[in-house]
């Protein structure tokens, strides 16, 4: 049985960043329909998330290169 790759668990954590961050816009939207300020703090939850989502996909293609080297 072969191992898992070392850019699985970092491009899992990614797309639930991404999707974290998607789910964040989704709440910000709705909150600034309701006329509540309460949106900007999502909208810093989805920055936050966006900016670890394309942190862990560059770290999961860089240890993806770096496998296929050996």
């Amino acid at each position: 049985m072969p191992s898992p790759s070392p850019a699985g668990p970092a491009r899992r954590l990614a797309l639930f960043a991404l999707a974290v961050c998607v789910l964040a816009v989704a709440a910000a939207v709705m909150s600034f329909v309701r006329g509540s300020w309460l949106g900007i703090v999502w909208i810093l939850l989805a920055g936050l998330s966006s900016n670890m989502g394309w942190y862990y996909l560059r770290r999961s293609r860089m240890a993806q290169a770096q496998a296929q080297q050996r």
